[in-house]
């Protein structure tokens, strides 16, 4: 209007008087979001007290399609406790995940109240998702925007999935692709070496610490 017509005008007087005459496009509706609990320090002295989730994406050459995997690392052991592969990974598949990972930890038993860390993600924040972590009693809290090193483990547990997994390999179908996840993740578990866990596997770790046969360290994050 300043450039056509010459008009000393600006932006908000242009909204007032739009405004005025009911010009206006309708407002999209505000979404009524779950509550959001942010990521706080912690000290984790042992299993089960804080895991973090976090989604992969991998590359399948031959389809020239993607694949996802959402793993759970346990951030006292290391360990993957479970983790879901496909070629689609929606807030049901990562429910199931976290539910297969709760009865495999026998979290229900446990007297501690698990925490589970995640970023923002949709699958995340949905009402779904916020429910189960109520009915369960599991304590979820989300990362802040653009803060990765708050989700560290697992975002570590991701790079080295990258480099000695996916970028050795070229997958030309999905059924290879997962054959090959799995087998990673068996090694990774149960025989890959972790300098932060004294030189020993995340499984073998964790069985020297529940018999006292080896001190853990005290984790701050």
């Amino acid at each position: 209007m300043r450039r056509r017509y010459q008009l000393i005008i600006n932006k908000k007087k242009v909204y007032r008087l739009c405004k005025e005459l009911q010009l206006l496009a309708p407002q999209r509706e505000r979404r009524h979001h779950v509550p959001k609990k942010i990521a706080n320090n912690r000290i984790v002295t042992g299993p089960n007290q804080l895991w973090q989730l976090d989604i992969k994406y991998g590359y399948i050459a031959g389809e020239r399609r993607h694949f996802y995997l959402a793993s759970i690392i346990d951030v006292f052991d290391r360990a993957i406790v479970a983790y879901h592969r496909g070629k689609a990974c929606s807030t049901s598949d990562i429910l199931k995940v976290v539910q297969k990972a709760i009865l495999k930890r026998n979290i229900h038993e446990q007297a501690h109240k698990l925490v589970i860390r995640t970023d923002n993600g949709p699958q995340f924040i949905s009402k779904a998702f916020y429910a189960y972590c109520e009915q369960a009693d599991v304590e979820h809290e989300r990362i802040p925007n653009k803060t990765p090193n708050k989700n560290a483990y697992i975002e570590s547990f991701h790079s080295i999935l990258e480099k000695e997994c996916y970028l050795r390999n070229c997958f030309e179908r999905y059924e290879e692709a997962f054959a090959e996840v799995d087998r990673f993740i068996r090694y990774y578990n149960n025989d890959r070496i972790h300098g932060s866990l004294k030189d020993w596997p995340p499984k073998e770790y964790l069985r020297l610490v529940t018999s006292g046969e080896l001190k853990p360290e005290e984790i701050a994050l």
